[in-house]
């Protein structure tokens, strides 16, 4: 009988937290019950799959992480962290995540709204003048790289720049002008191994052209830097540490950052590259293989820079699939999250959506993919990758550092199609 009562307490206090925390997990676990939603023979195809890839020279590495309902389904690495040294890939090796870095970007602009601090629909020149008087790009002389503008018919807001329609591009398509121009105002490409800050590039950035009216199209670029920027405007913090006091460390991402400190470079994958009958080597571009770690490390690309585990990550993607909690810490409201997943873009990239921080698998996609309507994806251009089922309960992560061609398979969407066609 005392048992009973000693045993009341704790019941309580179990309901308690579950209430508190909607019944949403706050940590990573294996359980039996993770394998209930999967056919465990089927899920083996992913090992299958992938371990001979690596075997045949088609992929470097890969680590995956497979979660429903907070259990651990498939956490595995595949192939070499470097292969030249025969050192093993590892679960907890650190990757260059790249664009994965947005929607971490994206989480704090929104942290800024919900504390009153902006409005999505303010104007950006509000925080950073020299964003008045945007000019659009009309005309481009090859020759020497001059070019002529015509006023914008509005003032880029922060929404555009959490879409990606504010007109600001990438200066890396050597098909595009914006390559030149970017070139002769000094702003890197992506990452950058001098001593530059996010400031200073956003302030040159400022004075380019766009490509076209805010709101007008979908123009993938360096719109999220100049969020980066906003931050430390608003929040007087810098951006690294505004990160890691707001996020990561309330989520335990503890080994994501812009520069990976000296004692942890050592599980940093050697990034590779793979063209069409070539085998794979050690990507030759220095700035990508060498930026974190080396360096003047003062550039905090928000939109580009970060680097980290795919468990850190993953955490980060089941507090979007908690409604903004993880942990047990609140980052983001329930009805933030909510607006941050809805389409923003209308029909302006074709059959897929965009929300304020990654794609919208709406119906017009569903013929596509695997993955559920809702579904929320994005990736790194390293090769790293993650996807959000909200209807199945589901994250689903691939992680592999390379620059290839179009002769490779798209080893995500093969993931994705391993994990689903393994569900009961």
């Amino acid at each position: 009988m005392k048992r009973f009562f000693y045993f009341i307490p704790l019941l309580l206090l179990s309901c308690a937290i579950m209430a508190k925390n909607n019944g949403n997990p706050q940590k990573f676990k294996h359980s039996e019950r993770s394998f209930a939603a999967f056919d465990t023979e089927r899920l083996a195809r992913l090992d299958t799959v992938f371990q001979d890839l690596v075997r045949k020279g088609e992929i470097p590495h890969a680590v995956t992480f497979v979660a429903h309902r907070g259990n651990i389904v498939h956490f595995k690495a595949f192939g070499w962290r470097d292969k030249e040294k025969n050192i093993p890939c590892q679960r907890d090796d650190i990757f260059r995540m790249a664009s994965q870095t947005k929607a971490i970007t994206a989480t704090g602009v929104l942290m800024l709204m919900e504390e009153g601090k902006i409005l999505l629909d303010d104007p950006v020149k509000k925080y950073i003048p020299e964003f008045a008087h945007p000019q659009v790009l009309v005309s481009f002389n090859e020759k020497d790289s001059t070019y002529t503008t015509r006023p914008a018919n509005k003032d880029i807001t922060i929404r555009h720049l959490l879409t990606h329609t504010s007109g600001i591009s990438y200066g890396t398509d050597s098909n595009n002008p914006m390559m030149k121009i970017f070139a002769k105002k000094g702003i890197p490409p992506l990452n950058s191994l001098d001593p530059v800050t996010l400031k200073e590039v956003v302030k040159k950035l400022a004075s380019c052209p766009l490509e076209h009216d805010p709101g007008e199209r979908f123009t993938y670029g360096m719109s999220v830097d100049v969020l980066g920027y906003l931050i430390e405007v608003v929040s007087k913090m810098p951006v690294d540490q505004y990160f890691k006091e707001k996020i990561f460390q309330p989520l335990g991402m503890n080994d994501t950052y812009f520069y990976v400190p000296k004692e942890k470079q050592n599980r940093m994958v050697t990034l590779y590259q793979k063209v069409q009958g070539k085998p794979l080597q050690p990507s030759s571009s220095v700035l990508y293989q060498t930026f974190p770690y080396s360096g003047a490390q003062t550039l905090f690309s928000t939109g580009a820079g970060l680097s980290g585990t795919i468990e850190d990550y993953a955490k980060f993607c089941q507090m979007i699939l908690n409604k903004g909690e993880f942990n047990g810490k609140r980052i983001l409201g329930r009805k933030t999250v909510e607006l941050m997943c809805r389409n923003q873009v209308g029909d302006l990239r074709g059959e897929i959506g965009f929300g304020l921080a990654f794609d919208d698998f709406r119906p017009q996609y569903l013929h596509l993919t695997m993955a559920s309507e809702g579904s929320l994806r994005w990736g790194g251009m390293f090769g790293t990758d993650y996807l959000i089922d909200p209807k199945e309960d589901l994250i689903l992560l691939f992680y592999i550092n390379w620059q290839t061609d179009n002769s490779v398979p798209d080893v995500k969407v093969l993931f994705h199609n391993l994990v689903y066609q393994a569900l009961k």
